[in-house]
């Protein structure tokens, strides 16, 4: 009798099973939200789109976004998700391909060298810089300085301090003479100027919140078309007039290039290649960016003065097919937010 009521161990119950993986779960949940912005943004710029904000803001950090798409991938493959890994693993590859220097590594410039020269772009934030600018004309000597942001007392000290032509100032460093200018006069962030050492003809400033002055110039015997962009910058509220802005920015280089004329197109754009309206611009004037033709890309110039570095390249100097790029440095004026960007160019005949 007692064996008949023994139970068999075999036969004893099994104790309920429990979830194995739970902290897999949070993994793939954590790797569906780290793609999410990647996916985003990427996605507007496969589509060539700005959209609205936060895309545009957002976009200034494109290859940075990496890294969350990758940490996503690595994340849903732990998690045994195939298809959430698949989509990170494509956004990853996306991402990545993106950041790749955009249009081509050289211009088509031909005939021979008519000149030699060197253009300096500089965001002096509300004058701020403006010495250390001096100091940087003084030690670089460029032919031409386009000057985002530089208020009244700004145009005024750079014209004392590098206006005279040379050899008619004792007291002027012979190299550094920049006689000519074009400004937008204006205070704080809305004024501008572009200092030269050829003869300018002043072109009307294009309508715009800040200065974009443009002028054309007789450089090797060719008539080259100056011009200083500044637009605002795309913060909420009014991405609406950054993209026009831009998109003035963009008639302008289109005229340029219709009318077969050399251009420099120079200053702070506030975008960067991985934004629609900036890449408008160079298509419509046929343009390239001199970082870009050097081998700096993605080199950054702003902010200068956060704890954290540079993180965007945001100030260009944009030259059309008749130029070649020599170099291209990047120099931290104290005062500024932004790195200015110096270039050698050669200006070729053409024919």
């Amino acid at each position: 009798m007692e064996q008949l009521l023994a139970v068999h161990p075999s036969s004893a119950p099994e104790p309920a099973p429990t979830n194995p993986r739970p902290r897999w779960c949070l993994a793939a949940w954590a790797a569906g939200l780290l793609v999410a912005v990647p996916t985003v943004v990427t996605g507007c710029r496969l589509l060539d789109t700005d959209a609205p904000t936060p895309v545009p803001q957002a976009l200034s950090f494109l290859p940075w976004l990496t890294l969350p798409a990758a940490l996503a991938a690595l994340l849903a493959l732990a998690a045994r998700r195939r298809l959430l890994a698949g989509w990170a693993v494509l956004v990853l590859l996306a991402t990545a391909w993106f950041t790749l220097p955009y249009g081509p590594d050289s211009t088509s410039a031909r005939g021979p060298v008519v000149e030699r020269l060197r253009v300096l772009a500089s965001n002096v934030e509300f004058g701020e810089a403006t010495d250390a600018l001096v100091e940087a004309v003084r030690r670089e000597r460029p032919q031409l300085v386009y000057v985002s942001e530089c208020d009244r007392a700004c145009v005024d000290t750079l014209t004392a301090a590098l206006g005279a032509t040379p050899g008619t100032d004792p007291g002027t460093d012979p190299g550094t003479g920049l006689p000519h200018r074009v400004v937008v006069d204006g205070e704080g962030s809305t004024g501008s100027v572009i200092l030269s050492a050829y003869p300018l003809t002043a072109r009307p400033p294009l309508p715009a919140a800040m200065g974009m002055p443009g002028a054309t110039a007789t450089i090797g015997g060719r008539s080259v078309e100056l011009r200083l962009a500044h637009p605002l910058p795309p913060i909420p509220r009014q991405v609406d007039a950054w993209k026009r802005e831009l998109g003035r920015v963009a008639e302008s280089a289109a005229a340029a290039h219709r009318a077969g004329s050399p251009m420099l197109l120079a200053g702070d754009f506030n975008a960067s290649q991985d934004h629609a309206a900036f890449r408008a611009v160079l298509d419509a004037g046929r343009l390239h960016d001199a970082a870009r033709l050097a081998g700096a890309a993605r080199t950054p110039t702003w902010p200068r003065e956060l704890s954290l570095p540079p993180y965007v390249q945001i100030d260009h100097v944009l030259v059309s097919d008749d130029f070649r790029v020599r170099s291209v440095r990047f120099l931290d004026l104290p005062g500024s937010d932004h790195r200015a960007v110096l270039t050698g160019l050669d200006l070729h005949a053409g024919r």
